[in-house]
């Protein structure tokens, strides 16, 4: 049976610390869908999100196994439409590990066949966040260090 993972986010930015996820990844799962997603916490994207689907899959064209799509509703109702078993996380530090297993307990109530597989983040790239890539790109700072495309 082919394993299926969602790698689930808002990737407002997708940074090389995401890459670094889907990349290793690739060694758990025959497939992994990277799955850009609406936040109803963040009212507005900051990068545009056709601009970041041809990124991510300009980052992965080599890949035939990793695709991207965009979505807007339970992660685990999209997790039964590709007949996904997976979610595929990464985790910085314990703050991260605190809300994401909150998310997988919920994902886990509403689709019993979903486990979320977590991988620790490599530490050159533990620092990044999306948060901070925006606010530095924001202000005319250089985020080419931290991103793995070039922004238009």
């Amino acid at each position: 049976m082919k394993k299926v993972a969602i790698f689930p986010g808002s990737f407002d930015p997708f940074t090389k610390g995401h890459e670094d996820i889907v990349l290793r990844g690739l060694a758990l799962f025959d497939e992994i869908i990277v799955a850009i997603g609406h936040n109803s916490q963040k009212n507005n994207r900051y990068f545009e999100v056709n601009k970041m689907v041809g990124y991510i899959e300009e980052t992965f064209k080599s890949f035939d196994n990793i695709k991207v799509i965009v979505y807007n509703e339970l992660t685990a109702d999209l997790a039964r439409k590709y007949d996904a078993k997976f979610l595929l996380r990464g985790l910085r530090n314990t703050t991260d590990f605190e809300y994401e297993n909150s998310i997988s307990q919920v994902n886990r109530y509403l689709n019993e066949s979903l486990e979320s597989v977590f991988l620790i983040t490599s530490p050159k790239f533990a620092s990044i966040s999306s948060t901070i890539i925006r606010e530095v790109h924001r202000y005319n700072g250089d985020v080419r260090e931290f991103l793995p495309y070039t922004i238009d």
